[in-house]
């Protein structure tokens, strides 16, 4: 990991150094998740079928499963298993159901009454990752508040085969039916819908570029999305009083997500920089994905500040996902914290907890999006529209404002709507 004195760096270095991996996509990209979505768009199934065995070698004999059908398959997880997956569903669960909106009811003034109510958005996709090893946090963290929601119906796509544990997941939040198809055409088929697999009205979850892409190009046509997804990232601001094999743990438990990945140390001591360096070297070779951890370290990097003060600042300026506080008073530096998709505060707060059980949700936004992007919550899963009702009292104090404003405007049907109301009034 390249080690950077932050003091000494000039602005245009300094932001060369908060930089991330370049986003890949190219006009070859672009065009072709929008070749992929037009076909399934206008050809369905047959679509699916068609680029399946393009990219994955064809559909599954079977690809798609009732709620009955998984649930069965999901039996087949180990217990040991199952219980890991029950205790992380009992912390998502507890710290999304608090954050159930109550309505908001209120006269403003005297006859004008206005509320804000909740209602569950009522057909979600949800998209797991497929790859070398099956994501069943990712069930837990959509699948969940989904189910908390009251969503109507949840879709969930993941690329073949499917995992006993995934499915065992989706039965225990409700899931409406899992389809085994991955890729941008899993995005577009629950985008515009198929024979098989149904409309829905927002899509969530974290895949590749192509996945990302697809998501972008649907939001474009009317179908909501949860957030961009960029590569995974953590930063770690520490001072001299941390725990450096910790440190160095937890630099590579997010490099060994990705190629693209991105770990930062952010500190005020040059001897702790040093100390988590070595560490890092000591750690890396035992890992079973230690050529994708590598790559990933070849762009992070350790930044040497002079005060903790300076360190919350680059930190603000790179905007996290992942945020690790490790210093001797952590949460005195946690008010300072502006842009952070999740934060970790002090030494026993692994970013690893979050990814899996401690009830927070592990979807969050990337690529300095945390600066103006929240976590993926509850109300992500709800929309809230307003009411308003109004007594003749409580119009008629308020018709000359409406009026006024209205004229100001040009608008005069607008005014006349609460001329002739007062009229009758009168």
């Amino acid at each position: 990991m390249q080690q950077l004195v932050w003091a000494q760096l000039n602005q245009r270095q300094q932001q060369q150094a908060l930089a991330r991996a370049e986003c890949v996509s190219d006009a070859s990209l672009v065009d072709a998740v929008a070749d992929i979505v037009a076909q399934v768009k206008n050809n369905g199934d047959n679509a699916l079928a068609a680029l399946s065995a393009k990219f994955d070698g064809g559909l599954p004999s079977q690809w798609l499963f009732n709620a009955d059908q998984f649930a069965a398959i999901g039996e087949q997880t180990e217990l040991t298993l199952k219980q890991a997956i029950d205790v992380a569903l009992d912390n998502i669960d507890c710290f999304h159901r608090a954050q159930q909106q109550q309505p908001l009811s209120l006269d403003v003034q005297a006859g004008i009454r206005c509320e804000l109510r909740t209602e569950a958005i009522e057909r979600v996709g949800l998209y797991v990752p497929g790859g070398t090893a099956p994501l069943i946090s990712t069930v837990l963290m959509l699948a969940k508040p989904a189910q908390i929601a009251g969503c109507q119906q949840t879709v969930l796509v993941t690329p073949p085969p499917l995992h006993p544990a995934m499915a065992y997941a989706a039965a225990k939040c409700n899931v409406d039916m899992i389809a085994t198809i991955g890729g941008a055409q899993a995005v577009a088929a629950l985008a515009f819908g198929t024979d098989s697999i149904p409309k829905v009205d927002k899509i969530y979850g974290p895949g590749s570029r192509f996945v990302t892409e697809a998501k972008q190009q649907v939001s474009q046509q009317g179908v909501a999305i949860d957030m961009p997804a960029g590569p995974s990232e953590v930063l770690v601001l520490a001072d001299g009083s941390a725990n450096a094999r910790f440190i160095a743990a937890d630099l590579l438990s997010q490099a060994e997500h990705g190629e693209d990945s991105q770990a930062l140390l952010v500190t005020d001591s040059a001897e702790l920089a040093a100390a988590v360096a070595a560490e890092v070297a000591v750690q890396l070779p035992a890992l079973s994905r230690v050529e994708t951890a590598t790559a990933a370290l070849a762009q992070s990097r350790i930044i040497i500040t002079e005060t903790m003060e300076q360190a919350v600042a680059v930190s603000n300026a790179y905007g996290p996902e992942h945020l690790i506080i490790q210093s001797e008073y952590p949460r005195k530096l946690l008010p300072s914290v502006r842009a952070a998709g999740s934060v970790f505060v002090g030494p026993w707060s692994p970013e690893s907890v979050g990814d899996y059980a401690s009830g927070t949700n592990h979807v969050l936004p990337t690529y300095g999006a945390s600066r103006t992007v929240s976590s993926l919550s509850l109300a992500d899963f709800q929309r809230r529209f307003t009411v308003q009702e109004l007594t003749h009292s409580g119009l008629s104090s308020l018709a000359d404002t409406v009026m006024t404003l209205a004229n100001a405007e040009g608008l005069d049907a607008h005014a006349n709507a609460v001329a002739v109301r007062m009229e009758t009034i009168q």
